[in-house]
């Protein structure tokens, strides 16, 4: 999505250039208008593009995201827009948006098993896919921001702990190890989804088990984060770390050091430790040894 943003319309605004007006001619009829006549009232739902106009400015007024108008109009060039072209600004009849929570987090709601995705031409679809971006319907109804941005990779940390496997039959207590030593400050409750340890800056931070490094960079409200895939439907998350040890894609094995403890984006040091099972959160210590 970062690279995304490259996508942006410039800013080159829309410019009249039918009328040539010669200079030093004394004509009174050579000589420009000094008053544009007021521009009829717009249909609801709709935008008469003026003098100056780009689709960013037209959308920001609509409060809409660009790639939204571009789609609803079919503009595969989002600078092609001409004086007096009437664009549409809301979504068209039955069409329906999925939202991105705000909330800090990793979950994301689906749309509505009711929802169906709109139409879009051929034209946009491969202008769209050419691009490499997301071919099927736009979900996120916010305009780029920083929050936003952190949204999205909250986004890809929630996809990276939902992978599609064999799910385990049941918790297996001792399964994997504790990820470092120190004292337990927080126990697992529905509203953390995980617990919280104690320690040191610069504390080794270990994988509880053997598996493959899903994510592996900052996210805003856990810091720097590690989530590792163990298979058959588990997953295990390590925040607020100092120092990531691992990049995304490689092999660990239990008891390798992939972290060293921290406080980013927390208020202390402590390691943030949850566990996932087909992406939902369980008590970690149901996997873990007795203390």
């Amino acid at each position: 999505m970062v690279s995304g943003c490259a996508d942006l319309p410039s800013n080159a605004a829309v410019d009249d250039r039918s009328a040539t007006w010669q200079k030093g001619a004394k004509s009174s009829a050579q000589k420009p208008q000094s008053e544009e006549p007021a521009p009829a009232a717009d249909p609801p739902g709709y935008y008469t593009v003026r003098r100056g106009d780009t689709l960013s400015r037209i959308a920001q007024q609509a409060n809409q995201p660009w790639r939204d108008i571009a789609d609803w109009n079919g503009l595969a060039n989002p600078n092609d827009i001409k004086i007096g072209q009437q664009l549409r600004v809301i979504p068209p009849e039955g069409a329906r948006m999925a939202s991105v929570p705000m909330e800090t987090g990793m979950e994301v709601r689906p749309l509505e098993p009711s929802a169906q995705p709109q139409p879009q031409s051929p034209q946009v679809q491969a202008n769209r896919t050419a691009g490499g971006r997301k071919s099927g319907p736009l979900g996120n109804k916010v305009a780029y921001s920083e929050q936003a941005l952190a949204d999205f990779q909250r986004q890809d940390a929630t996809r990276a702990l939902e992978p599609v496997r064999k799910p385990t039959e049941a918790p297996a207590t001792g399964r994997f190890i504790w990820p470092t030593e120190g004292k337990l400050i927080r126990s697992y409750d529905v509203a953390r989804k995980g617990i919280d340890i104690a320690g040191q800056p610069g504390q080794p931070i270990v994988a509880v088990g053997d598996g493959t490094v899903l994510y592996a960079k900052n996210m805003r409200g856990y810091g720097n984060l590690v989530i590792v895939d163990h298979n058959e439907g588990l997953v295990s998350a390590y925040a607020h770390n100092q120092t990531i040890l691992v990049k995304e894609g490689q092999t660990v094995t239990r008891g390798q050091r992939i972290a060293e403890m921290g406080n980013t984006d927390a208020d202390s040091v402590r390691l943030h430790f949850e566990i996932r099972q087909l992406g939902k959160p369980v008590d970690p210590t149901s996997f873990l040894p007795s203390r």
